[in-house]
């Protein structure tokens, strides 16, 4: 008896596992691929040159914004999905709040393009969505909606979350500093190693702290929507 619920609890992470790589593989038809959030400017004007500077624009990023901003209300959709007594906000105002904390309206695309687009996808999978067809919704709130379907914890989510963001913007560095297949990978295992620290720093943030502000992406991102010639949406 003991064996049978043993070998279902590890059925049950198995299939929490592979459904999170699912969600944050790169193959996921959300266009992530398609937003640069700033940096394809950033690279177009000179601010950023080669891999040193890729790598201190992607890092402040990552504890600066996913950690303050991104990975606490993805914490706050997912405390509100379960109705937790630690949740203090609904599904909705989660997503309220990460939309008015979009600095441009490019960054702000980014998030309800890819949103739309991940909302088309559960639907065809019959995962119910607590938003109307065509409503602005935030790519982190259905990624929290998406996970707690599936029962995955917070912590696992945001490891699968920050992943694919980071794999993004690697991915778009690559192209456009350009950066060869080999320092891709040695930055992708470099920064990798933020993503946890950055998880431990969004557990501490409240939701009267939740935001971020990073000027020069702000810039870079605003800028981007009328440059002259543009291989991504944002």
């Amino acid at each position: 008896m003991a064996t049978s619920i043993i070998n279902a609890t590890s059925a049950t992470t198995d299939l929490s596992l592979l459904r999170l790589l699912q969600l944050s593989s790169v193959s996921l038809p959300v266009g992530g691929f398609s937003f640069s959030q700033g940096l394809e400017y950033a690279i177009d004007s000179g601010w950023i040159n080669n891999a040193p500077q890729v790598s201190h624009w992607v890092e402040t990023q990552l504890t600066e914004s996913l950690a303050r901003l991104d990975l606490p209300v993805l914490k706050l959709a997912m405390q509100s999905l379960a109705r937790t007594d630690c949740s203090d906000i609904t599904l909705s105002q989660c997503n309220d709040l990460i939309l008015a904390c979009r600095e441009t309206k490019e960054l702000k695309l980014t998030d309800t393009a890819m949103g739309e687009a991940l909302s088309r996808l559960l639907r065809s999978l019959d995962i119910p969505l607590p938003f109307e067809k065509g409503e602005d919704v935030s790519f982190v709130v259905l990624f929290a909606v998406a996970a707690h379907h599936w029962n995955i914890s917070f912590h696992t989510t945001a490891l699968g979350f920050s992943w694919s963001w980071l794999e993004n913007q690697i991915a778009a560095a690559t192209k456009l500093v350009p950066l060869g297949q080999t320092q891709a990978q040695q930055l992708l295992g470099e920064l990798q190693r933020g993503i946890p620290v950055a998880i431990r720093v969004s557990e501490t943030v409240t939701t009267e702290d939740i935001g971020a502000g990073l000027p020069a992406i702000a810039i870079a991102s605003a800028r981007h929507e009328t440059q002259y010639s543009r291989l991504f949406r944002s």
